[in-house]
């Protein structure tokens, strides 16, 4: 892959829901073109990539991952026509767009299932996992614990047990059977001919799992035949794993050119949380050390938070706990024992100063960052609502009813407005900070526009830059420049020293910082409270050495 081709390394992501995003013919749910109509908010946010949740024809019992059609757009969000000039419109704004690739599972009211339900001799009967006897002790828990308590159910029709590693109404697809491979690159196919530059691939952790015991890992093979696939057929579309678990786990998806372009880094995430709860940047830099290498084709995407919970199962058992007591202490703030289903904002009290040092973190760790849709502005969740569905409300663009989403009537809203509190819609709004030059969405444009000036985040060589003080994180990134960036997560103010900013034979500009703060000299940095400062560094042209003067002879 051609360096230019290497466009996810320098992107900034979004990631919305189609159905909550922006609704146009008033029925009360979010489309492509009411999502098309916005597209301008999003590029002078200086968003370069669109990532959007399923939209595909669903019965919608799970956020639309409950797949019924893959080759369609659902008809409560528009049709194909309306898919493929957003995707027109998007490029043509210089942002490109990737879809969710939801394989590990369809709806049961997919027609695959009900004719593999019907007949025990159709070819879709072996599009799925079955059993005659109801299997002992499963070697895998199901993935939403308290929903489901097995990954196994009794299918009356088809007189057989079916496997489903998420809810009983999403049955597991067989991966051992070439046919189901062979629908996947189709499927890939008719998405990318629309246009789309990659795929979001669904719990990449749990398709590479099998249902037995032992696991060989040879379901890897599906995700190598996958990029195979998307490599022969587009010269720069990428997959992106969503895949948790430990450093070995999540780098068995790094393989070079053979499994995954992008991974959500799960594991940094978690650890940021646990260093803005103990308000320490060690805790970030013990993450930051357990990531897997990877080679130059290869990038993490980072981020806070997104659609669904946030997952703190992959930390030690004392640091879950200390991560659950600061920032989930009541019951109704967890979900399925391992996750918080809260925003970024009401996760930290809705301090401003705690919520610029947590994307000031995002924008400048190396790798590709991401924001979840309604970030920009700081909306909250709505706790009252189901598991996941908390974080899921529509979005908040100005303070007329339904919050400018939607001319419906209140109750035919896909998902409520929020409307009491600190984040109702009518103190948090898009129309309403666009008018506030301090506001957080012209402070988030602002550091958008930053990162964006420094491709060394994305394309260069990272380092932990190791300080005595464990309140401060300090890290570099470098290409033809160095950025080193300071960030002091305590609530104190604090003075490090860091060498790379000694150096007298470099230039020190100060590209970004949550205050105006006195030059460092001899590379001593002052941080307030919470405080961030980003130095870019490269090095002074050397001195010319030149000849002196001619002299005229004395007469």
């Amino acid at each position: 892959m051609r360096e230019k081709d290497l466009w996810y390394k320098r992107a900034v992501v979004y990631a919305l829901d189609v159905e909550t995003f922006q609704d146009s013919n008033g029925d009360g749910i979010g489309d492509f073109q009411g999502l098309t109509g916005r597209l301008d908010y999003l590029a002078t946010l200086g968003i370069t990539c669109i990532w959007l949740l399923p939209f595909y024809p669903t019965p919608n019992r799970d956020n639309g991952y409950d797949v019924m059609d893959y080759y369609n757009v659902d008809s409560r969000l528009g049709t194909l026509g309306d898919f493929a000039g957003f995707v027109k419109e998007a490029s043509e704004r210089g942002m490109r767009v990737i879809v969710d690739l939801v394989v590990n599972h369809t709806s049961d009211q997919h027609p695959w299932f009900q004719q593999a339900r019907r007949d025990k001799n159709s070819k879709y009967r072996q599009y799925y996992t079955w059993r005659e006897e109801e299997p002992e002790d499963p070697a895998y828990k199901p993935s939403f614990s308290g929903p489901q308590d097995d990954i196994w159910s009794y299918d009356e029709e088809a007189q057989a047990y079916y496997l489903h590693r998420f809810y009983s109404h999403q049955p597991d697809l067989n991966f051992n059977n070439p046919e189901v491979r062979k629908e996947i690159h189709h499927i890939m196919g008719f998405w990318l001919a629309l246009g789309v530059s990659g795929f979001r691939i669904d719990a990449a952790h749990i398709l590479v799992q099998s249902d037995q015991e032992h696991d060989t890992d040879e379901h890897y093979t599906l995700i190598e035949d996958m990029r195979e696939y998307i490599t022969m057929h587009s010269r720069d579309a990428i997959l992106l794993a969503e895949a948790s678990g430990p450093p070995q786990v999540v780098g068995s998806f790094f393989k070079g050119k053979n499994r995954m372009h992008m991974m959500f880094n799960f594991l940094l995430n978690q650890h940021i949380f646990l260093g803005l709860a103990r308000e320490k940047g060690s805790s970030i830099a013990k993450g930051m050390k357990m990531l897997p290498d990877t080679d130059y084709r290869e990038q993490w995407l980072n981020f806070l938070r997104h659609h669904d919970e946030l997952n703190v199962e992959d930390l030690e058992q004392d640091e879950q706990e200390i991560v659950f007591k600061k920032f989930a202490p009541k019951e109704d703030m967890k979900v399925y024992g391992r996750g918080i289903r809260r925003r970024l904002p009401p996760i930290l009290e809705g301090n401003r100063q705690k919520i610029e040092l947590a994307y000031s973190l995002l924008f400048s760790l190396p790798g590709t960052p991401m924001i979840q849709y309604g970030a920009e502005i700081g909306m909250g969740d709505d706790l009252s609502l189901e598991e996941r569905n908390s974080v899921r409300t529509a979005m908040q663009w100005t303070d007329e009813p339904n919050a400018g989403f939607s001319k419906s009537a209140e109750a035919d809203l896909i998902r409520p407005v929020i409307d009491k509190g600190n984040y109702s819609y009518k103190k948090v709004n898009v129309a309403k900070q666009l008018r506030d030059s301090d506001s957080l969405l012209n402070w988030m444009e602002r550091v958008i526009r930053v990162r964006r000036q420094c491709p060394e985040l994305g394309n260069g060589s990272s380092n932990i830059i190791s300080i005595p003080d464990s309140r401060v994180l300090v890290h570099s990134c470098e290409l033809q420049y160095k950025l080193v960036a300071a960030h002091n997560l305590s609530r104190e103010k604090v003075q490090i020293e860091i060498e790379d900013l000694c150096d007298e034979e470099m230039h020190l500009d100060e590209v970004f910082s949550n205050s105006e703060y006195p030059a460092p000299k001899k590379g001593k940095v002052d941080l307030e409270p919470y405080g961030y400062r980003w130095f870019r560094l490269h090095k002074l042209p050397s001195e010319k050495k030149t000849s002196p003067p001619n002299k005229k002879p004395k007469a």
